[in-house]
């Protein structure tokens, strides 16, 4: 196929023209709401699905996003009409500047996807073609609970994946709105099944019911005993059971959990150590769950991270080994088996919090303490603390072009 060169001065019409023919743009008004601090908590509550460009009038990539973010729009309102079913929105950054501090923008332009009102953790990262941005909301749309048709379906659930399942007695129910509504919020972290009528008989002894199944054979159900009117209740029920206190960091997750901006606190184990991993997920539970929110609890193969523990002048061999990433340095917990001393993992954290660490790292020390393993110069630690690793799976420079974005590697 030979490509038509088109002189820079020629008429900007005709290059219309030839967009329409290439169908990169139809005509027509496109449904973008703008987004502002009087607007968007309400636009977002009564949206069941969003997607939310935050741009920068001066950037160029924001420039070239635009006409391919309403053509997408265009062709999803066709298929969905409903304006509350799925909402395109904008917000200009520059203009706006508080509302891209409270969802942490920081790059233009950045696709957040938002359900029910709340903001989805992992973004819009495909391609940035009309096709794709349609084709991603399509699959927003698939029903997020599968309906269950016998009592053999339940026993026959993947244990390999964290299942909640409800009863209950109709579709058509307050109850089964707000499971509904839970649902399509974690779909990306549970597997959700529901039976009614009937089927779900046996389990609805004192009502309708929702059970966790964790993942493992031998894991027992947790039933959920709150009401299920209450949306609050049964999302953080929900979440607490779908999203584990400790995650795992792999190069496919780890440009989102780097965006949510606090520091990594990681256990490095080989895959096949669930021993360690289990120590190490009763102990965060034990002494750092006041911690949430302020660090993230992570774990992972050391094989595939050898990058980050050569940076702690560790190997594989060395493993397990545990280390704080707080974005500037990594810091290595002293010993594994110091896990077994109360309260020193939570310790660990709090001197990251109060400067401790990095202080100690290059003066040594404090003075009422007794830090092993630093040698001291001088008054002074012979060292530096290593530099951060995973700071690295951040967005690159070069992350935003219309097709694709490049991402650094470890």
């Amino acid at each position: 196929m030979k490509l038509l060169a088109i002189s820079p001065s020629l008429d900007i019409r005709f290059v219309t023209v030839i967009l329409l023919a290439m169908g990169l743009s139809t005509p027509g008004q496109a449904e973008i709401t703008s987004l502002d601090s009087g607007n968007i908590d309400d636009v977002l509550n009564n949206a069941g699905v969003a997607l939310v460009n935050f741009y920068a009038d001066w950037c160029r990539f924001s420039q070239m996003l635009h006409p391919i973010f309403e053509e997408a729009s265009n062709i999803v309102r066709e298929e969905f009409p409903n304006t509350r079913q799925v909402v395109f929105a904008r917000v200009d950054c520059d203009q706006h500047s508080d509302i891209a501090q409270r969802y942490r923008i920081t790059k233009y332009p950045t696709l957040k996807l938002f359900r029910n009102g709340m903001m989805m953790k992992r973004e819009y990262r495909g391609q940035r073609s009309v096709a794709a941005i349609a084709d991603f909301i399509r699959q927003q749309q698939v029903d997020p609970v599968k309906e269950i048709h016998s009592m053999e379906e339940v026993n026959a659930v993947d244990r390999s994946k964290r299942n909640i399942i409800g009863y209950f007695e109709n579709k058509d129910s307050d109850n089964y709105h707000t499971y509904e509504k839970v649902a399509n919020i974690l779909r990306d972290d549970c597997t959700f099944s529901a039976a009614f009528g009937t089927v779900s008989d046996s389990e609805r002894f004192n009502g309708d019911n929702v059970i966790y199944k964790p993942v493992g054979e031998s894991v027992p159900d947790m039933v959920y005993l709150s009401s299920l009117n209450n949306f609050d209740l049964t999302y953080a029920w929900a979440q607490d059971k779908c999203v584990p206190l400790v995650r795992e960091i792999t190069f496919e997750n780890g440009e989102e959990l780097t965006e949510e901006g606090i520091p990594f606190l990681i256990l490095f184990h080989i895959k096949e150590d669930a021993a360690s991993l289990e120590k190490f997920q009763h102990e965060v539970a034990r002494q750092l769950i006041s911690e949430k929110g302020s660090i993230n609890f992570l774990h992972a193969d050391c094989e595939k991270f050898r990058h980050p523990l050569l940076h702690i002048q560790k190997t594989p061999a060395d493993c397990p080994v545990i280390a704080i990433d707080s974005f500037r340095h990594m810091y290595v917990f002293p010993d594994f088996k110091d896990l077994d001393i109360p309260g020193k993992l939570r310790q660990f954290v709090l001197d990251l919090h109060s400067g401790k660490l990095h202080r100690e790292f290059h003066h040594g020390p404090d003075p009422t303490d007794s830090t092993p393993g630093q040698e001291e110069t001088g008054g002074e630690v012979a060292s530096s603390p290593p530099e951060s690793s995973f700071q690295k799976l951040a967005p690159s420079e070069t992350r935003y072009t219309i097709l694709s974005r490049d991402r650094d590697e470890l």
